[in-house]
Order: C-alpha cells, then structure tokens, then sequence
C-alpha cells in the first residue's frame, strides 16, 4: 500500500511537470463556428484560432485535445487537459465545479428551429445536446425534452421528424438554416457568454488567459475574430 502511493504521488508530480511545459486544451471538435475538426482531421474554427493567440500572447505552448462534450468537466477535473475553450457557456451551476475566464464572447441568442412555422415550442417535442443550458431550458418549459449526446444529432431528430423542433446557439444553426429545410421559431438569452474553464486549483493559469483575452478586447483583435466566424456581439 505504501509504494502504490508513493508510485501516485510520483505519478501526479511527473503530470504536474508535463503540464507546465505544455498546456493541453480541451475541445469538443463538432460545434461549428466555434470548434470542428477540418478535412485534416485537425481542429479548426473560431475557438482554435483564438486558443492559439491566447497561447501566443500569455507565452505558453499549448496542445490541442478533443473529448465528447457530456464528460468534458469530468475529464477536465480528473487531469485529462488543463483547460476547456469548447463553446462553454458561463453558468452559476457550472461554475460551483470549475472556475471560468471573463467572457470571450457576449451573451449570445439560442434558437428554435422547426421544419415549418406554427410551432408552440413550450407544448412540443424539443431536441437539444446533452449537458446543456439549451437541454436545462427545454426541461424548465412544458415541452418534453430529447437529449442527444451531438448537436448534429439534435439537427436530425427535427429533419427525421423524431421531434417537433431543435434548440441550440443560433451561431450554430444559421448556416444550418440557410440551406434550407428548417426555419427559426424564436430566440432566447441563457447563460453569461463564453468562456474558458480551469480547475478551481489552477488560478494562476486560468489568470494568464484571463489577462490574454483582455488585451484582445482591449485591441479590438477579438471583435475581428468574431466577425470573421460570423459570430454575434461585439466587445
């Protein structure tokens, strides 16, 4: 028993070193305009684009990881990466667990999304991903809620008629929209904007991002990245 701790306690100080050589950040790679995989299978859009200037300017050499959305906290708490810049809202729930940056964007509208108008999505079938603050406003209506564990997947469930409509970030479904086949019911305003997520132990890092999105607002850089992205709300 005392060398199985000895061995963790060596183990948790080899991880600790690597850690401080190499920030790891945690993404979902399936949120567009935020965070997708690209035809290279490497990880692209908004968040990528901004984690990596975010790095350059708090001088730190970061690694990017991807983790399915539902145990993104749980992976980031057990030590899997250092960091989640993956689209996450900032919410008084989430925040108990882990500790957040100021925003990197401004609260932002959901969307409904139906194949046809005359939908009252307060009695109706609403899909939305799971672990959500899309998920946990759907449950606080009388509609009844159907999680998935991907946002193309909620898409589907409304193109298949699975269910009566989708709620998501309207960033995401406006290029789905747009194409066709699904039309906006109505927007609704959750969550803080957002931002990037750290283990409550690690203040001294989460600061030196907080300060490097600080200076992007401050040049107007930041506001350039989201016009780029198509991204809504200005700084």
């Amino acid at each position: 028993m005392k060398n199985l701790i000895l061995s963790t306690a060596a183990l948790a100080l080899t991880a600790g070193i690597a850690s401080a050589d190499v920030v790891r950040l945690g993404t979902e790679g399936a949120y567009p305009p935020y965070n997708f995989l690209n035809d290279a299978g490497e990880v692209d859009g908004f968040e990528r684009e901004l984690g990596d200037e975010l790095c350059k300017r708090a001088e730190l050499k970061c690694e990017w990881v991807t983790n399915d959305w539902d145990s993104i906290i749980p992976n980031l708490t057990s030590g899997n990466y250092d960091a989640i810049i993956a689209g996450m809202s900032i919410t008084e729930e989430r925040a108990e667990v882990v500790d957040f940056t100021q925003g990197y964007t401004q609260p932002s509208p959901s969307a409904y999304a139906a194949v046809a108008e005359g939908v009252d999505v307060n009695a109706a079938v609403v899909s939305a991903q799971s672990s959500t603050i899309q998920a946990a406003h759907v449950a606080s209506t009388g509609a009844t809620l159907v999680e998935f564990p991907t946002p193309d997947e909620t898409v589907a469930a409304v193109k298949s008629g699975e269910v009566d409509a989708v709620l998501s970030d309207k960033d995401y479904l406006n290029p789905i929209v747009a194409e066709g086949g699904l039309v906006f019911l109505g927007d609704v305003y959750l969550g803080g904007g957002i931002g990037m997520a750290f283990r409550q132990s690690d203040d001294d890092l989460r600061g030196k991002f907080d300060a490097a999105i600080a200076t992007m607002k401050a040049d107007g850089s930041l506001n350039a990245l989201l016009a780029k992205w198509e991204i809504e709300g200005q700084f």
